[in-house]
């Protein structure tokens, strides 16, 4: 054994002048430097969109600032005091999850029914899938204000129902048909992506599964909840938790339908928040509230996600 071969501690003796060193730019370096380079612009665009934001929004909420003013003044906990004491938080709190239920219940229950009828292979299920999918690639400002001419006292909806001796409400402005009315134009707009992704999951389930349940006397209830419903858990997740975060985040339809009435029946979170920062020019009282929709928002989405394990297929 030559010199050079003796290890002192484990490490390799430093190379003699006439032997060849390894060189530093290996083949793994490379592909440790090709994986941060793919990497690098979204981890750039998630520093300056996501953390970024969020952390100025943080440290807004520490503050009051006066826009108008020029003023820019260090309150502390104030702005949180101030929420935990304002007297309209509770209202839009009760308005945001009556809006957020319904529109989740209405939506994947509907989605979920029109994947399962043109699931069945009919004749004219492609126009159909195009007529619900629709809605989802039209602009959201146009359709909603589209429906808000429908929805007036004298517009079509109640034009339609005096045809058949009906006397309908002015469904934007009454306590309860206001919330009745954005849930169901929310439905409508969004429910053709719920019913696509749906639809996908259906086809996707084995048929020697129902043709079993069917040999052994299974009825088509209970071939849906003992078989479609395990198999397509999955989707249910996922699209719930789409829905239930896009719930929270609703603002253009209540801006356009009802701005935030009557009194404050529809004002939603987010639309409380636009109404505090933009409108009453309170920029650290809307950053505090938009503090809590974050929270809100990433409370119910870790629920969801740990829920998972109880009811979604193959989850454990």
């Amino acid at each position: 054994m030559s010199q050079t071969d003796i290890r002192v501690g484990g490490a390799p003796a430093p190379p003699t002048p006439g032997q060849a060193s390894r060189p530093w730019w290996t083949s793994r370096r490379r592909d440790q430097l090709a994986g941060y380079l793919f990497i690098a612009p979204q981890l750039l665009g998630s520093l300056l969109f996501v953390f970024l934001p969020l952390g100025l929004v943080v440290w807004y909420s520490l503050h009051e600032w006066n826009v108008l003013a020029g003023t820019f003044d260090f309150v502390g906990a104030d702005n949180y005091t101030a929420l935990a004491d304002d007297p309209n938080l509770g209202s839009v709190l009760r308005a945001t999850g009556l809006f957020s239920v319904g529109l989740v219940v209405f939506n994947l229950a509907l989605a979920l029914l029109l994947a399962v009828l043109l699931n069945q292979k009919l004749r004219g299920t492609i126009v159909f899938r195009t007529i619900f999918f629709s809605p989802v690639v039209v602009s959201l400002v146009a359709w909603t204000i589209v429906w808000g001419f429908l929805l007036q006292d004298n517009g079509g909806v109640n034009g339609l129902l005096d045809t058949i001796g009906v006397d309908g409400p002015n469904w934007l402005r009454g306590e309860g048909s206001a919330m009745l009315s954005v849930i169901v134009v929310q439905v409508f707009k969004n429910v053709g992506l719920n019913m696509v992704l749906f639809l996908a999951a259906l086809q996707g389930v084995p048929a020697e599964l129902y043709e079993a349940a069917e040999v052994d006397g299974a009825s088509r209830m209970r071939q849906f909840w003992r078989i479609t419903v395990p198999l397509i858990s999955p989707t249910i997740l996922l699209t719930s938790i789409i829905t239930v975060v896009g719930s929270l985040q609703v603002f253009a339809q209540i801006a356009v339908l009802t701005q935030g009435g009557p009194g404050t029946s529809t004002t939603v979170l987010v639309y409380y928040l636009y109404q505090q920062a933009f409108q009453f020019h309170h920029f650290g009282y809307g950053a505090t509230l938009s503090i809590l929709l974050f929270g809100i928002v990433l409370a119910l989405t870790v629920l969801q996600w740990q829920m998972r394990k109880r009811w979604v297929f193959h989850e454990s």
